[in-house]
C-alpha cells in the first residue's frame, strides 16, 4: 500500500513539474523522425483503462556521429546523404488517460522478437511499457511482417554492409548441425532459429563441411572427415526429392522466405556425427543500427513531443523514470547496451534511469558483423568477450586491460541503477560466474553502489513452475539449444517469480523514491560458497539417484568461457568489428566456479527461497543429456529435480543418502510449519513480498505433500 500511496503522491507532483517542461522539450530533436500508430486495442485486468498501440518508428543515424561510432560497419551502410536510416516496430501500453500515469516506464527488450506487455501489477500503478525491436538480423521470429497492425512479434529493419562500389560485402562465416539422421536436409540453425546469412555461392568447392565425433564441454574436439564437395549441397532434399535436391534460393531481397538455409548429404546424416560448415556468406547486416534504434525509440518517447511530421508522442511528457529491462537473451542485450555506450542518446542525455538484467551474465553478439544474437554460447559462438562485471577489474588470462560494463556511462554520467538477478543454470551452462571472480576467479569483484545482486539457488533457467507437489510428472525435460538432446531429470519447480515481485517493487522504489533495494545476496569466494566445479568441492552427496560420478568431470560439467581468437578485425574487449577465423582457435579456457551445496544437494549462498528451504527433492540447476553427440554432458541451461523418498524404508531400498520427507517433516502439518519457517524468514529479510508469504503457505496447506 505504501508503494501505491507514493506512486500516487508522485504523479500529481510530476504532473506540475511536466507541464512546465513541456516546452522546452518540444525544440529537442531525436533521431526517430516518424512514427506510426498501425493499431489501438483495449487491455483489461487492471484497475484503471488501459490502451495497447501497435506501431513502427522510422529513425536515422548519423554515420559521423561519435555517438555511433562504435557500430560496426556504420560506414558501409549510410545513403548518399550519410545516413542510415532504419525502421523498428514498437508497442506502447499506457492509461487511456495520461493524467493516470505515473511517469514510470518499464523499455522491455524483446526476447527473438517475442511480443511483451507489461503486467497488471505494474499498469495498477499507473506505469507505461514500451516494447521495440532490436535483433536486426530478421531471421525466424523477428521477420518483418506483411501486416503491420496485427503482427505481435518485434523487428528492427537495417541495411547490411555494402562495398564501396555498392556490392554486397561477403565474408567467411561457420554453422553446425547436430543430431540429424536420414537423407533429408537439415537446416543451418542457432538455438532453433536459421543462421541469418545467406550463401554467397552455391559452389561447395568454396566451402568445407567437417565431421566431428566427440566434442567435450571444455573444448577438445575429436574431428571425422572432410566430407567432399561433390557430396553435398546448398539445397533442400528427402526421400521424394533425393540428393541434390532443390537448390538454395541465394537471392538476399528474398529474405527472411529464404532461410534457414539447408544442407543436403549425398548419402544422408550419421547421427554419431556433428557437421561442421565454414561457408562464404552475404547480407552481413549492420546488427548495431538495431541497438541504435532501441535506444532512440526510448529518447523519442521519453523527451519529444512530436515526430518531425507533427505526429504526436502518445506519452509526451509523461515519463520521468524509464528502465531497460530484458530476460535471458534479452538481458544479455541489456548489459551489451550499457556496455558500448548507448544509454546515452544523440543529444547527450540518459535514456534510462534504471536497468534490470535478469537471467543474463553476459553480453549478447548484437554489434559486430556476421554476429548470431540467437546464440546461447555453444561451442564457437560469440558472448562472453571483454569485460563481463561492473567494476573495472584486470583481464590478465586474456591480456586484456583493465576495463567493465560501466566505463562509457561512467564518463558520461549516464550509468543506470542496476538490479541483476540469476540462478543456477546460469552458472552451469551460460558462463555466469567469469561476472563475479573475473578470468582468474581468485577473487571476488566489488560491485559498485549503483548496482545490486541476487542469486536463486537451486533454480532451472527463469526458475520453475512453483508449487507444492510429490508428484510431479517423471517426464524428463528437453535440453534447449540447437537440437541439443534431452535430459534425465524431470522439471525443477523452484520458483524466480516470488523474487521477482520484491525487484519490481525494489526497482520502482529505488529510482522514484531513493529507497536502496534489499541487500546484495550471492555466492562468494570470501563467503566460502563459491567452489570449484568438483563433487568434493561442491559437497555433493554420493550416491543421490540417477547421479553419476562421471558427470563431475570436467569434460562433462560446468561450460567454461573460451577465449577465441576470431582475427585481427576483431575488437575483443568490446566484441565489435569483423571476426575472421572460422572456426576460431581457443586461446584460453576460462576456469569457472560454482555454488556450494548442502547435503541434500541444494546450493546455498543465495536469497532465501521457500521451496529450496522446505525442499522435496534435489533441485539442479543441471540436467545430464541422455542420448546423441552430447551424452553424459550436462544438458545445456535447463534443470532438474530428483524428488526425496517418501519413508525411510524407501530410500534406503535405493541407497539415497538423503533423509526422506516423513523423516524430514514427518506429517503433513509437519511439512507446512517447515514452509512457515522458511517464509517467515524470507518476508523478515526483505526477499518476499507479504502477499507471497500468505500464498505460499496457504498453497502448502492445500498440498499433496504427506497426504
Amino acid at each position: 500500500m505504501e508503494a501505491v500511496k507514493g506512486a500516487r503522491a508522485a504523479r500529481v507532483a510530476f504532473a506540475a513539474a511536466s507541464m512546465l517542461s513541456l516546452f522546452a522539450m518540444q525544440a529537442v530533436e531525436a533521431r526517430v523522425t516518424r512514427i506510426v500508430i498501425d493499431s489501438r486495442t483495449t487491455l483489461t485486468g487492471q484497475s484503471i483503462p488501459y490502451e495497447q498501440l501497435r506501431g513502427r518508428a522510422f529513425g536515422e543515424l548519423d554515420a559521423d556521429d561519435p555517438h555511433n561510432a562504435i557500430i560496426t560497419d556504420i560506414q558501409l551502410g549510410k545513403d548518399p546523404d550519410g545516413k542510415v536510416r532504419y525502421e523498428t516496430s514498437f508497442t506502447l501500453t499506457k492509461p487511456v488517460e495520461m493524467a493516470q500515469a505515473s511517469g514510470f516506464l518499464w523499455h522491455d527488450v524483446p526476447n527473438r522478437g517475442g511480443g511483451i506487455t507489461i503486467v497488471a501489477a505494474e499498469r495498477n500503478l499507473g506505469d507505461v511499457g514500451l516494447t521495440s525491436g532490436w535483433q536486426a538480423d530478421n531471421a525466424g521470429a523477428t521477420a518483418v511482417p506483411v501486416d503491420h497492425a496485427s503482427g505481435t512479434n518485434h523487428w528492427v529493419s537495417v541495411p547490411y554492409a555494402r562495398n564501396a562500389d555498392g556490392t554486397i560485402l561477403t565474408g567467411t562465416i561457420l554453422g553446425r548441425i547436430v543430431n540429424r539422421s536420414g537423407v533429408a536436409s537439415a537446416p543451418l540453425n542457432v538455438m532453433g532459429n536459421p543462421i541469418p546469412y545467406l550463401p554467397a555461392s552455391l559452389d561447395t568447392t568454396r566451402a568445407v563441411l567437417t565431421t566431428h565425433t566427440h566434442e567435450t564441454i571444455d573444448g577438445n574436439v575429436s574431428v571425422g572427415s572432410v566430407v567432399p564437395s561433390g557430396d553435398w549441397a546448398f539445397a533442400r532434399c528427402d526421400a521424394g526429392n533425393p540428393f541434390p535436391g532443390t537448390a538454395q534460393d541465394l537471392d538476399p531481397s528474398h529474405l527472411p522466405g529464404t532461410l534457414p538455409v539447408h544442407v543436403c548429404l549425398r548419402n544422408g546424416y550419421d547421427p554419431a556425427l556433428l557437421y561442421q560448415l565454414v561457408y562464404p556468406a552475404q547480407n552481413a547486416w549492420l546488427l548495431g543500427v538495431g541497438i541504435a534504434a532501441f535506444r532512440d525509440v526510448d529518447s523519442f518517447f521519453r523527451y519529444s513531443t512530436v515526430d518531425d511530421t507533427g505526429a504526436a508522442n502518445p506519452v509526451a511528457g509523461s515519463i520521468r523514470w524509464a528502465v531497460i529491462r530484458g530476460v535471458s537473451q534479452s538481458g544479455n542485450f541489456t548489459r551489451q547496451f550499457i556496455h558500448q555506450g548507448f544509454n546515452q542518446d544523440e543529444s547527450n542525455r540518459i535514456v534510462h534511469d534504471g536497468a534490470w538484467p535478469i537471467i543474463a551474465g553476459r553480453r549478447v553478439a548484437a554489434n559486430v558483423r556476421w554476429g548470431q544474437p540467437d546464440g546461447v554460447l555453444e561451442l564457437y559462438q560469440l558472448g562472453s568477450e571483454g569485460p563481463q562485471w561492473w567494476t573495472p577489474w584486470p583481464d590478465t588470462v586474456r591480456g586484456l586491460p583493465t576495463r567493465s560494463i560501466l566505463d562509457r556511462c561512467d564518463a558520461t554520467g549516464t550509468c543506470p541503477k542496476i538490479i541483476e538477478h540469476f540462478g543456477s543454470s546460469e552458472v552451469f551452462a551460460l558462463k555466469m560466474t567469469m561476472e563475479w571472480v573475473g578470468t582468474s576467479a581468485n577473487a571476488d569483484i566489488p560491485l559498485p553502489r549503483n548496482v545490486r545482486r541476487y542469486y536463486i539457488p537451486s533454480t532451472t533457467h527463469g526458475g520453475g513452475g512453483g508449487g507444492f507437489n510429490v508428484n510431479i510428472p517423471d517426464v524428463p525435460v528437453n535440453c534447449p539449444g540447437n537440437n541439443w538432446g534431452q535430459g534425465m531429470f524431470r522439471a525443477n519447480p523452484v520458483s524466480e517469480t516470488e523474487i521477482t515481485n520484491v525487484l519490481r517493487v525494489a526497482m520502482r522504489n529505488w529510482l522514484m523514491f531513493g529507497t536502496p533495494p534489499p541487500p546484495s545476496r550471492y555466492p562468494t569466494l570470501t563467503g566460502g560458497n563459491l567452489v570449484e566445479p568438483t563433487q568434493a568441492a561442491m559437497g555433493f552427496p554420493s550416491g543421490v539417484p540417477g547421479v553419476p560420478a562421471s558427470i563431475f568431470a570436467p569434460a562433462n560439467f560446468v561450460n567454461p568461457v573460451f577465449d577465441y581468437d576470431w582475427g585481427p578485425q576483431f575488437d575483443r574487449s568490446d566484441a565489435t568489428g569483423a571476426p575472421t577465423n572460422f572456426p576460431p582457435a581457443i586461446l584460453h579456457t576460462i576456469a569457472m566456479r560454482v555454488p556450494r551445496v548442502d547435503a541434500d544437494g541444494n546450493e546455498v549462498g543465495g536469497v532465501p527461497t521457500v521451496l529450496r528451504d522446505a525442499p522435496l527433492g534435489t533441485y539442479l540447476g543441471w540436467n545430464i543429456t541422455t542420448a546423441g553427440f552430447h551424452a553424459g554432458q550436462v544438458c545445456n541451461y535447463i534443470g532438474g529435480m530428483i524428488p526425496f523418498a517418501t519413508t525411510q524404508a524407501e530410500r534406503l531400498a535405493t541407497g539415497d543418502p538423503r533423509l526422506s520427507l516423513v523423516e524430514r517433516y514427518g506429517t503433513h502439518d509437519g511439512y507446512v510449519a517447515a514452509v512457515r519457517r522458511a517464509a517467515d524468514n524470507a518476508v523478515s529479510q526483505g526477499y518476499l513480498l507479504p502477499a507471497d508469504h500468505d500464498a505460499l503457505i496457504q498453497a502448502a496447506q492445500a498440498s499433496n505433500v504427506l497426504q
